[in-house]
């Protein structure tokens, strides 16, 4: 069965195609600045024992459509083809973000399905539209696959009730859905059994921390989560690249009251100019990194801020769990940055949380254990591979 995974953001699509049950993609891709005239097409071809074939074009692709149809020509190359025709792709299976309360599972594709993804919008304004039309554009050139949306959402739809409500008047959640959704749940939910697996534990507590641009946080018992930092939007909790994380919402009263900002631009203010970028001039911890490095004072403290809220995180998901088997750090900055991972574990020796320096600056792409070979809690970086758990859900409920 081959399985083509989207992964269509704004500007992007991020892409794999699996010659399932072989977990090892056949190629991969990145389509960046669409709707550019510079738009840029990543392509690798994965032999069985060959080097990766990559080639890198620029061209202009003024929408999504257009970027898939170059992907669907890259597939069937004469020369450096995967597949032989489009019609060789049994299912397409698309990252979508928001699946409210709605969808608590991988769901197959109808029109029932797209109105309900569509009624979601307002929910993941910057995300579901985009995702919606890597569906409605795959449904045009590969209209014989069985199209699956894989939710972002779905992987929280088990916190409790008390973890997921807002202390608010109760006619908001049950008139107007407003409560803890959480997000990055395809992530977690890999890195969280790619744990497990490791440890030898199905029933292992685990605080999976998913630090990208992007950043959250969830608490996992046994496979299900029980709690996570982002909410109804991906807003709250850590702080992130260009976004706030916790802040008292008394700051956005005196904002517009105050300060006359409109609506409009508190939502820039604390979705786009906010978090590392607002602290340092900087939202690449890259970057943050060497400002660091030079002595720059601003970007220290802010390095310190980052870390202390998710340890924060830690001490809280280790009350809510009962106690800790492991922590998971996964995604861009959580894979390779070993001062953030230092940071965000000094002084928890108490929980049982103890870093082995030498191997916490190893850089690798396998799952390693970077604590201390006899702490309580294990610390375990996971890179995360969200499009094999995508295609890994649409085999499971196609069987």
């Amino acid at each position: 069965m081959n399985i083509f995974v989207v992964n269509s953001g704004s500007s992007s699509i991020k892409y794999q195609l699996f010659r399932w049950p072989a977990e090892q993609p056949v190629c991969s891709g990145l389509i960046e600045r669409i709707g550019l005239p510079d738009s840029v097409i990543t392509h690798t071809v994965f032999g069985a024992d060959a080097e990766p074939q990559k080639q890198q074009r620029t061209l202009a692709l003024p929408d999504h459509a257009a970027g898939l149809r170059e992907v669907v020509a890259l597939l069937t190359d004469a020369e450096n083809g995967v597949i032989q025709d489009p019609t060789d792709i049994d299912v397409v299976g698309h990252r979508v973000v928001h699946g409210g309360e709605k969808f608590a599972a991988t769901t197959l594709v109808d029109e029932a399905v797209k109105t309900e993804i569509k009624s979601l919008f307002a929910l993941a304004p910057l995300h579901n539209p985009a995702n919606y039309l890597g569906i409605e554009v795959a449904e045009q050139l590969i209209p014989q696959a069985r199209q699956v949306a894989v939710f972002d959402t779905a992987f929280h739809q088990t916190l409790p009730e008390h973890a997921f409500r807002y202390a608010l008047p109760a006619s908001l959640y049950h008139e107007h859905g407003i409560r803890v959704y959480g997000f990055h749940g395809t992530s977690h939910k890999y890195v969280a059994a790619r744990a497990a697996e490791h440890l030898g534990k199905p029933d292992a507590r685990l605080v999976t921390v998913h630090l990208g641009n992007g950043c959250s946080m969830a608490a996992v018992q046994a496979g299900r989560c029980i709690d996570t930092s982002m909410g109804f939007g991906p807003l709250s909790g850590l702080v992130m690249g260009t976004r706030s994380g916790d802040i008292d919402p008394s700051v956005i009263f005196h904002l517009v009251q105050q300060l006359g900002y409109s609506v409009e631009q508190v939502s820039a203010l604390l979705n786009k100019q906010s978090g590392m970028l607002g602290l340092t001039g900087h939202s690449d911890m890259r970057d943050v990194g060497a400002a660091v490095a030079a002595g720059d004072a601003e970007a220290t403290l802010a390095l310190e801020l980052y870390a202390y809220r998710i340890k924060k995180y830690l001490g809280a998901y280790a009350a809510a769990l009962g106690g800790l088997d492991a922590v998971v750090f996964t995604a861009g900055v959580g894979e390779n940055d070993a001062a953030v991972r230092r940071l965000a574990c000094s002084g928890l020796e108490f929980l049982g949380i103890r870093l082995d320096e030498a191997r916490n600056q190893v850089r690798s792409r396998e799952l390693r254990a970077i604590s201390a070979a006899d702490a309580l809690v294990k610390v375990l970086v996971v890179p995360t591979n969200e499009e094999l758990e995508i295609a890994r859900q649409c085999a499971e409920l196609l069987g």
